[in-house]
């Protein structure tokens, strides 16, 4: 039988289970490579907190290796719970010994990704890659099940390209080896960032499983979200890319599932919280040219979802200070061109 979550009252989940971790609301944030630091997911917990975060991704041959980066990749904060740390790799006993020391680091969830599309993770046969090879991708959820008591999960593409679309295939290998969550992201590695939307491989594997499965892929706003659950039956939701143009939007979204009237942030607001992650990337980096390059990244996923003349967005992203970028966001923002937006 398909894992059932049980329905709040716009009759869709509001939460769904991961063995004995409730999260809620049904909204993860998703792991995203240069994006989901602790600035970041502070961020987003901060203005709304999702009922998942997860650390970018992290290869598992460097943290079994304790090499430099990887360990400030995967820290999380003391209250950053539940949290799930993201293991790369193709090698099944190297896994094992990553998600080792995952638990050891204090994360609530280890997962498996088998859904990055990029071309140097698929070189290393990581990532997506793992959808053309199920029997191998078995093999490391079986390896990664035995090394760790924490719960599992594996995050997916619908399948490598459009001929090999085989994603409750391989959801149900991994279920069989000890997966106890699937997410499952309705483009393949083939579309991209592009593609046609599908859900048909989401709900057929919500199906072919016992377990919860959360869809993702373009869960930009309250609208999306609704059409996610309701097409697909799936558990819950995970944002990505729609959390940079909108840091509220996990929070919103679950909101919304709990039946509450939301409203989106003033002008204020929005700059406040740019203001307030600038100063954390800045702490956390000790780079005031790399936060700015930062700064420069969010601001334009920000302003990209708001009705900002392009003059305006340029002038913020030319910046050569801080101070500038500052005086420019403040003049944004203090135009009528963004008024608070109610949602419900």
């Amino acid at each position: 039988m398909p894992y059932s979550a049980p329905p709040g009252p716009r009759g869709l989940p509001t939460w769904y289970a991961v063995r004995d971790l409730r999260i809620a609301p049904a909204v993860a944030l998703a792991p995203m490579e240069g994006v989901t630091d602790l600035p970041f997911r502070r961020l987003v917990r901060e203005l709304g907190r999702p009922g998942l975060t997860s650390t970018e991704f992290v290869a598992s041959s460097a943290l079994r290796a304790g090499r430099g980066r990887m360990w400030e990749t995967a820290a999380i904060d003391g209250d950053e719970h539940p949290v799930s740390v993201q293991l790369y790799g193709r090698d099944p006993a190297v896994m094992a010994e990553a998600a080792r020391v995952v638990e050891d680091l204090g994360a609530d969830l280890v997962d498996i990704n088998m859904g990055c599309p990029s071309k140097k993770v698929c070189r290393n046969s990581g990532g997506s890659a793992l959808m053309r090879e199920p029997a191998l991708a078995g093999a490391i959820v079986r390896a990664v099940r035995a090394a760790t008591t924490l719960p599992l999960t594996v995050k997916m593409r619908s399948g490598f390209d459009a001929g090999a679309r085989n994603a409750p295939e391989v959801g149900r290998i991994c279920v069989a080896e000890g997966a106890e969550a699937l997410v499952v992201h309705w483009r393949t590695r083939a579309d991209g960032y592009g593609g046609e939307r599908q859900v048909d491989k989401i709900a057929e594997t919500v199906d072919a499983v016992e377990v919860p499965v959360v869809g993702n892929g373009d869960v930009v706003d309250l609208a999306s979200a609704e059409a996610m659950l309701r097409d697909t039956g799936c558990a819950g939701v995970m944002v990505g890319r729609g959390a940079m143009r909108d840091p509220w939007l996990c929070g919103h979204i679950g909101a919304w599932l709990r039946g509450e009237e939301v409203v989106g942030p003033s002008p204020v607001e929005r700059l406040r919280a740019l203001m307030a992650y600038w100063d954390a990337v800045e702490t956390s980096s000790g780079r005031p040219k790399a936060a700015l390059g930062r700064m420069k990244m969010v601001s334009k996923q920000v302003l990209g979802g708001l009705a900002v003349p392009d003059e305006q967005l340029k002038s913020v992203l030319r910046a050569v200070t801080r101070e500038e970028a500052e005086a420019q966001l403040a003049a944004i923002f203090a135009t009528d061109a963004e008024r608070p937006e109610r949602r419900a």
